[in-house]
């Protein structure tokens, strides 16, 4: 079966993975889910990552963070821009996720990115998904 929305699916992962009350989670590798996973990493919201090389595309391990009672760190994720209906935003009209709380990731012509590292850049591109 064909994959229509890798990012949808990966997402999908993560967030059945935290209800899970998983420790960690494998999904195949990509370039876009690597840059996203490192995005995550970057603002915190999982522990570490790891590619893990074998036959085909690979295997990308993610750890995610525990959090208090409720399991991980993050409490929701959702994707913004589908394959049906692709949300742009430019430079000054970038969301913020609960007043600046959550993360928005863009994608843009200096490659993935947050909503903070986009308004510092003064880019706009492809609201790809919220994270809070």
């Amino acid at each position: 079966m064909a994959v229509t929305d890798p990012v949808a699916d990966f997402l999908t992962a993560i967030r059945n993975a935290i209800g899970a009350r998983h420790r960690r989670l494998d999904v195949p590798s990509s370039r876009l889910k690597n840059e996203l996973a490192r995005v995550l990493l970057r603002e915190r919201y999982i522990s570490n990552l790891k590619l893990i090389e074998g036959r085909g595309q690979g295997i990308l391990r993610i750890y995610l963070k525990a959090g208090g009672e409720q399991g991980g760190v993050i409490t929701g994720i959702r994707r913004v821009s589908t394959p049906g209906r692709r949300v742009y935003v430019g430079k000054d009209r970038i969301p913020r996720v609960l007043g600046g709380l959550g993360t928005s990731i863009l994608s843009t012509s200096k490659g993935i990115m947050t909503d903070r590292e986009a308004r510092e850049a003064g880019l706009g591109g492809e609201l790809m998904c919220q994270v809070w």
